[in-house]
């Protein structure tokens, strides 16, 4: 079993700290200050860029609305997700399974019928006015209804019923590569957004502790406390561990790049007054693990969002997992139905029967002894997005009426209530991490994991 440092506990607590207001260093202070710059794109009329907590810039109709595509993505049995240029949610009512995840056979009714939505009453297309015209990546598709609906990279544009306020991302994800997002998991919606404003030898990646920076190969960089802008510490002995990111002869300033000369002609990538370097020893892409050493850490664009101040992470068999306030894993609920439209179905406005099934055989009342949710306070108030408080009916797993008697006031991740699991008994241990179908990932939980460098368990 692999211990981590105290170190790396101390300053993820640290981190948290900074971003709930509750004290920090000026250099944590900073780092949440910190937002995600972007390389501006031409945009039609009407469109944004706008910050997100978890994903950075994204672009936004009008009113701030997070758009999203459904680029097509392989199942088992099967693609699901749109081709460019041809959108195919519609006000299609499904009734049945598709069969795209063997062993599950196609055919099977979907739960609660009567008030199952269409595709297009969960994400509203983004439609294009009659006189519009094509600027850049942006282009106009025609819709079988005959409307005409604008698209970024060819891909059909949406908005989500799940976004409340601009910024939201509850809708989707970005995902990091080409094409879809499909596998065991489905095939999802993804966040549609501008290309970060970084050289083109690094990426950005979507991670629980931030917008992790790394090389576009997605190996992870870091900083050294004993650096300055313009001279490098990493010296000697140093450099058999860690490897400067050299720029090229012709690499120049720009916002928050600079580049520091090592030597006549070695030009090293500074970023936010941080000379850059790679870890010899990180076999797997956004690790962390470099964190662990003295004086070094990984590099962000921007800031996690702070969980609750009275969460908790410890170490775990598998890396470091956030927990309540006992030290009891967070679990999250994940689920995407079999239909041709891959409605999700891990959040209160869904039907729960999914959730019910795989974590009680049904019984409402065996899944709050099993997974019982995350209680929070009845005052809660979070300075984020991202965690929320939420009322929810025991009996049904819905959202709780006004004013209901016995509703509970629970924690939310992305609008999504949290979990513990019963069979937990001290901090470290995740006992449900995986239950349900394909590993937790298609109808089940998985452990809030906040280390990302553990055969993807986390991010």
């Amino acid at each position: 079993m692999r211990r981590f440092p105290n170190a790396t506990l101390t300053l993820a607590l640290a981190v948290f700290a900074v971003a709930s207001g509750l004290g920090a260093h000026p250099a944590h202070a900073q780092r949440a200050a910190e937002r995600e710059t972007y390389e501006p794109v031409p945009m039609p009329p009407g469109f944004q860029v706008t910050n997100t907590e978890l994903e950075g810039p994204v672009f936004a109709d009008a009113q701030g609305h997070t758009l999203y595509a459904w680029p097509r993505g392989g199942q088992r049995n099967g693609d699901a997700g749109e081709q460019k240029g041809r959108p195919t949610c519609d006000d299609t009512r499904y009734t049945v399974t598709s069969g795209l995840m063997s062993p599950y056979p196609a055919g099977l009714e979907l739960p609660e019928l009567d008030t199952r939505p269409t595709c297009v009453q969960i994400w509203p297309p983004v439609l294009a006015a009659a006189d519009a015209k094509p600027v850049g990546k942006w282009t106009i598709v025609d819709r079988k209804d005959g409307a005409k609906q604008w698209a970024y990279d060819e891909y059909a544009l949406y908005t989500s019923v799940l976004d409340e306020v601009p910024g939201d991302t509850r809708g989707g994800r970005k995902v990091s590569g080409r094409g879809g997002a499909g596998g065991d998991g489905g095939t999802p919606r993804v966040v549609v957004a501008p290309p970060s404003d970084v050289p083109a030898q690094f990426g950005v990646f979507s991670v629980r502790s931030g917008r992790l920076l790394a090389l576009s190969t997605g190996f992870s960089v870091y900083a050294y406390d004993k650096d300055t802008p313009s001279k490098s510490g990493c010296t000697g002995a140093c450099l058999r561990d860690w490897i400067p990111v050299l720029a090229g002869e012709t690499a120049v300033s720009k916002g928050d790049w600079t580049v520091l000369e090592r030597e006549p002609g070695v030009k090293q990538w500074v970023f936010r007054k941080k000379p850059l370097y790679t870890r010899l020893a990180d076999d797997t892409v956004r690790s962390l693990e470099g964190a662990d050493e003295p004086g070094w850490h990984n590099v962000y664009t921007q800031a996690w969002p702070a969980p609750p101040k009275e969460f908790t992470v410890h170490d775990s068999y598998a890396g470091q997992v956030l927990a309540d306030a006992r030290g009891h894993a967070v679990y999250i609920y994940n689920c995407i139905d079999d239909a041709l439209d891959q409605q999700s179905c891990d959040h209160p406005g869904a039907p729960q029967a999914y959730r019910l099934a795989v974590c009680g055989g049904g019984d409402a009342a065996r899944c709050l002894t099993t997974f019982p949710y995350v209680l929070a306070p009845k005052d809660a108030k979070s300075n984020n997005r991202t965690w929320t408080a939420v009322d929810i009916d025991p009996k049904t797993g819905r959202h709780a009426a006004p004013g209901q008697a016995d509703a509970l006031h629970v924690w939310a991740y992305r609008g999504r209530p949290v979990f513990t699991y019963a069979g937990d008994k001290k901090p470290g241990q995740v006992g449900a991490d995986g239950w349900g179908e394909f590993h937790g990932t298609r109808n089940g939980f998985k452990a809030f994991w906040l280390r990302d460098d553990f055969k993807g368990n986390a991010g």
